[in-house]
């Protein structure tokens, strides 16, 4: 298997597809490098290098019991780009694999990146504080850890639904894609998958969403049941510089595997891409 060594020695897998300008995708939780799967082989067939890792904590990458946090995880994901020794890299991140390419931009700037692309994403804020009326109250992530610790096999099934949009009228989503966002749920540690919810839903990311200093295309579907819009693209849209933002309506948080939407996001990823 393709490994890099982060910081602390855990290994990091990856995958290395195709020659070219290299894209380097980071994942939403709690799932692996296998959800970009379509993108990868989209981007690889286009003419370009496409990288995706699995987050430390699961699938098949080390289950370390400290580091499950976002400002590990922008130095995992820097190990995977320094390993590979890639320069003038387009970084996409879908929901907290977008928090972890906004923290790295903030820790390490931009002098690897030439892009970034945000689909989904966590940033700047996930919780309701004073500051951030529009964020959700800490009783969800709460759900979403008691769901974690106490049935993780059955949450992750029901969690597939509002996921994918599948409990909307009309929906499209097939039952093979909720199984594979079980499957690949289940590979991610009990401990990995716990801590990450408070690292996606309390780190507080405006300051490095103002560090960004590249063309950046933000992408969020207005019927996001997992990451609102109204708390996080509307407000990231205003504090990056060089910014297109793209609303896709009726769109649901795992909109790149949902047909109907997906063939939307990859023309535009490749748009922005090849511009």
């Amino acid at each position: 298997m393709a490994l890099a060594t982060a910081k602390d020695g855990t290994q990091i897998y990856f995958k290395d597809w195709g020659s070219g300008p290299p894209v380097v995708f980071s994942h939403g939780w709690p799932l692996t490098a296998d959800a970009w799967d379509p993108q990868l082989k989209l981007m690889a067939d286009n003419g370009f290098r496409a990288v995706a890792h699995d987050r430390r904590g699961g699938g098949r990458s080390g289950q370390p019991w400290e580091g499950n946090d976002l400002d590990t995880y922008a130095e995992d994901l820097a190990s995977v780009i320094e390993a590979l020794d890639l320069h003038d890299v387009i970084l996409v991140g879908h929901s907290t694999g977008g928090g972890e390419v906004t923290r790295y931009i903030g820790r390490h700037g931009s002098s690897r990146v030439t892009k970034a692309v945000l689909l989904g994403a966590i940033p700047p804020l996930m919780l309701k504080t004073e500051a951030n009326p529009e964020g959700l109250p800490i009783d969800v992530f709460d759900e979403l850890r008691k769901g974690v610790l106490t049935d993780r096999s059955q949450f992750y099934k029901d969690l597939s639904a509002p996921f994918y949009g599948a409990n909307r009228e009309g929906s499209t989503v097939s039952q093979g894609t909720r199984d594979a966002f079980w499957l690949w749920s289940m590979t991610v540690g009990i401990k990995g998958a716990y801590d990450c919810i408070k690292a996606f839903s309390e780190t507080d990311l405006t300051e490095d969403l103002k560090k960004f200093d590249i063309p950046t295309l933000i992408i969020h579907g207005d019927d996001d049941q997992i990451v609102p819009i109204v708390a996080s693209a509307n407000k990231s849209s205003k504090l990056v510089k060089d910014v297109t933002f793209k609303v896709y309506p009726g769109a649901p948080h795992g909109l790149s595997t949902v047909p109907e939407f997906a063939e939307r996001f990859n023309a535009d990823l490749l748009e922005f891409a090849r511009g």
